[in-house]
């Protein structure tokens, strides 16, 4: 694993939305995010499809960066670092 990898893989917060439908797993997001100090990376696990344009919007209108995204069986992943 190189360590850009490992640097996006790792949190200091992570959040289980999953089996939340939209818009839950975002204003969960929010929230924790809102505990966080800034330049802290959130994961958030979600199961709703929605969420991939959820988030990608939220980072882009927020000023978050969001480091990384995946999907896996129905399982989407994302890394977000608060600004």
């Amino acid at each position: 694993m190189t360590d850009a990898v490992e640097r996006a893989e790792a949190c200091d917060a992570e959040l289980d939305a999953s089996g939340l439908n939209c818009p839950l797993p975002l204003l969960k997001a929010k929230l924790e995010l809102n505990r966080l100090p800034s330049g802290a990376v959130l994961k958030v696990i979600a199961t709703d499809a929605g969420s991939q344009r959820d988030f990608r919007a939220f980072a882009s209108l927020a000023g978050h960066t969001l480091l990384r995204e995946e999907c896996e069986a129905g399982v989407y992943r994302y890394w977000l670092r608060k600004a």
